[in-house]
């Protein structure tokens, strides 16, 4: 077999040096456009994991890896005058031209053929190497075999610059540990990411928003004068010492992804194929793991089965831990991109948002990692909850999740929420049923502060299938009352109810059969309204007439009888549905408002009807009792609603009496793309929470208790929704005070179940105690250097 490697890096040398040592009777070449000794870039980053695993391929560079490594346990926060550090996070710095000499020379070892200042034209890739069996192609971050193969039928790219400046630096400023660096300007936060590589020199990655470097008048100096003026602004951080230029150009980082990773013979890799940014120090780690999955897989079927299965295995092993990484490194630039939104926090406050920034490391991982740490973060946040609120926690010292919260007359116990999940059990005229109140009243005992009941609708043709509630007849009222009276006299849980229209998405399908599709029986569906007249599917679903004036009366006035049964019904809270394309979601999204009259246009007009709505059913429902409103904070599509729409948004509901954001995302058209992911909504949240500073609520793919803590920890929500968790697991809350052995109020479980209470506090309390030793246990091994510290 022969296989052409085109780029010299890690990612491809790893490979290479992989490949031939398997097969030692194969021709494996690489081809390099730089000299050998050419040095870009300073240093590179490894977890333990990773070291655990490149021991285990190839021993020998593993070894001189660990010879030359600057490794550390720490990761320090220098953040307004105070330094927090938090411990046990084991990674390891070396420097990235002694990497690539490792390699280089295990390569020439193994018989691997290097050629260096060889320049290969994407155009000759076929000729040249058309005895090949496989060409890798790893030229980099800029590759022109990516570029020369962008379009749908070759790699099929996808590139966003993002707005964040950064530049890499060195400096012979020893460290100890990973230091995170911040500097206020007046035109903005600098942050310097920095760690040692070597015995005499350090890594300085400088990072700000494109309007701090520009308010700064970096974008006028040149290499060495933007070196001049970060070593005045980073005096003190720099301790005398200098900075260190290597082609430190100002840069806005790539996100880079390949949907598809062949083309002809050609298998992409490395930064060429998926790029990470530097903020989780995964880009040279991302290289090399996918180096070992291409090298596995060519190793097992190159020779037997051929390149196609090569391709497919290479595919299926590699692209959901890409993806992973990618995701976890585009949350991480994320908040790089707005940290001066959480500039404002308390020093340990600000520590933890950074190190949970993404969502990776949870508020379990940092107990497990450092439970000094997280011991200091949780009685800085119990203290400033008692400056806020009076109420003291101090001594008890619960975690975020287990502290009460208030919305006007409305007390909740804890933070958690169960969301309105649809359970699609009505009758055809919208009666509860025995289903709704064994689901309702059932869950109410799990211990949850707040309970929502689904979307319920105000009117006959509100409704989005047969099976959704209605809140419009003296019956429908009585069943609401007969569940809200039983939670109140039964538990300390709250109930909410939400109401909404179903607009352009009405007159479907129960959600187990076929979602969001017609009702197979013509005569069953109903005549639909909307913003505009765009159908759900194209050529499928009922064109929904363009709502008129006298319809957008009929259905606020509708919204309002149904507020007033809610007030009647004993609800506690109540909520506004303007999300998911629903009806008022449609005027909201430019996607489904095309109007030209005073509700379409600008996003001040698009809300004139939400407000509307809403405006109206503030008038009857009860001072004292809260009201919140969902919103869809992204439409996953280009040309949706913006972060400045839902900003918009967020401040006109509140100035119309609006306590609560119930932040959800997307389900607007049928054609979006979500990026999914756990809390994968809770940055919109964040966003709102922070900027229009109103208390928001996260919901969406939040499945335990650790991530519930970390969004309250990290001021991204005040409240968490969960859906599907409570679904399968009413008791949830119930589970998680016993897990991390929280003391509740009295009374707080109901006397019926007060002995189980007993028992679940002395199975989980052993339970949490033998999973941190078996955590422990699991932990990666360190791999402190060879090297004494005077050698």
């Amino acid at each position: 077999m022969k296989i052409a490697v085109i780029g010299g890096g890690p990612g491809g040398l790893y490979f290479a040096l992989l490949t031939k040592k398997a097969r030692p009777d194969w021709e494996i070449e690489v081809y390099e456009q730089n000299r050998p000794d050419d040095t870009f870039g300073f240093g590179v980053v490894f977890s333990d994991e990773s070291l655990d695993e490149y021991e285990s391929r190839d021993a020998e560079t593993y070894r001189r890896m660990r010879e030359e490594f600057a490794y550390w346990d720490d990761i320090d926060i220098h953040y307004k005058g105070k330094v927090m550090k938090c411990r046990g996070n084991g990674f390891c710095g070396t420097s990235r031209v002694h990497l690539l000499n490792i390699l280089h020379d295990r390569c020439r070892e193994l018989g691997v053929t290097l050629n260096f200042e060889v320049s290969i034209s994407p155009g000759e890739l076929d000729e040249r190497f058309a005895d090949a069996d496989l060409i890798v192609a790893c030229d980099g971050i800029n590759s022109a075999i990516r570029e020369a193969h962008s379009g749908p039928d070759g790699f099929d790219v996808s590139v966003a610059v993002k707005s964040n400046r950064f530049c890499w630096m060195g400096s012979t400023r020893p460290l100890t540990d990973f230091t995170f660096f911040f500097r206020e300007t007046e035109h903005g936060v600098v942050c310097a990411h920095t760690y040692q590589y070597t015995r005499e020199r350090s890594t300085w990655v400088f990072e700000m928003s494109d309007a701090c470097w520009q308010g700064l008048g970096f974008d006028k100096l040149d290499e060495q004068a933007s070196a001049a003026a970060l070593e005045a602004l980073f005096a003190e951080e720099l301790d005398g010492h200098p900075l260190i230029l290597n082609r430190s150009y100002w840069r806005q980082f790539p996100r880079i992804f390949c949907n598809r990773w062949h083309v002809g013979k050609a298998a992409i890799l490395g930064d060429a194929k998926a790029s990470a940014h530097f903020s989780i120090g995964s880009g040279t780690k991302l290289a090399m793991d996918c180096a070992i999955g291409l090298h596995e897989a060519t190793i097992e079927h190159l020779e037997t089965n051929g390149l196609d299965r090569v391709f497919a295995e290479y595919d299926r092993e590699r692209r959901t831990p890409v993806q992973i990484t990618q995701h976890n490194a585009d949350v991480s630039l994320a908040w790089f991109e707005h940290m001066e939104r959480s500039f404002d926090m308390d020093p340990y406050q600000f520590a933890m948002v950074l190190m949970c920034r993404a969502k990776s490391v949870t508020y379990d991982n940092l107990r497990l990692r450092d439970p000094a740490f997280v011991a200091k973060a949780d009685a800085e946040w119990i203290q400033r909850y008692f400056d806020e609120t009076g109420n003291d926690y101090r001594e008890r010292s619960p975690t975020p999740m287990f502290t009460p919260f208030r919305l006007r007359g409305m007390a909740l116990r804890n933070r958690v929420v169960m969301s309105p999940m649809a359970q699609y059990s009505a009758n055809e005229d919208g009666n509860l049923t025995d289903w709704h109140f064994a689901h309702y009243c059932g869950a109410s005992r799990g211990g949850m502060g707040l309970m929502f009941i689904e979307m319920t609708c105000p009117s006959p043709d509100a409704r989005i299938t047969l099976g959704c509630p209605g809140l419009w007849t003296d019956e429908h009222e009585a069943g609401f009352k007969r569940i809200v009276d039983f939670v109140h006299a039964n538990t300390h849980t709250r109930i909410a109810m939400q109401l909404g229209h179903s607009g352009r998405k009405g007159s479907t399908q129960l959600g187990w059969e076929k979602m969001d599709h017609p009702i197979d029986d013509p005569d069953k569906n109903w005549p639909l309204v909307s913003a505009s007249p765009i159908p759900w599917f194209e050529g499928e679903s009922q064109v929904p007439a363009e709502i008129d004036r006298a319809t957008m009366d009929r259905i606020r006035d509708d919204f309002v009888q149904a507020a007033e049964r809610s007030a009647r019904a004993g609800f506690d809270m109540l909520e506004l549905h303007c999300a998911h394309g629903y009806l008022l979601a449609s005027f909201l999204s430019p996607l489904t408002n095309r109007r030209d009259d005073e509700y379409g246009g600008t996003i001040e007009n698009r809300l004139r009807y939400p407000l509307e709505v809403f405006e109206a059913m503030r008038a009857v429902w009860p001072d004292e009792r809260p009201m919140s409103v969902r919103i869809s904070a992204t439409d996953w599509k280009q040309g949706g609603i913006t972060e400045q729409d839902t900003f918009a948004i967020a401040d006109a509901f509140r100035s119309a009496g609006c306590d609560l954001v119930d932040v959800s995302a997307g389900q607007t058209v049928p054609d979006q793309q979500p990026i999914y992911g756990r809390m994968f909504q809770a940055g919109f949240a964040e966003a709102i929470r922070n900027v229009p500073k109103m208390a928001t609520m996260a919901v969406g793919a939040i499945t335990d208790a650790a991530q519930v803590n970390t969004i309250l920890h990290t001021r991204r929500a005040d409240l968490v929704a969960m859906g599907r968790t409570h679904l399968w697991n009413p008791f949830f809350t119930r589970q998680a005070a016993a897990w991390y052995g929280v003391e509740l109020e009295d009374g707080d479980w109901e006397k019926q179940y007060e002995a189980g209470q007993v028992q679940a506090y002395s199975t989980l309390a052993k339970a949490c105690e033998q999973q941190l030793e078996w955590q422990q246990k699991a932990r990666p091994k360190r791999h402190p250097t060879f090297r004494k510290p005077d050698e």
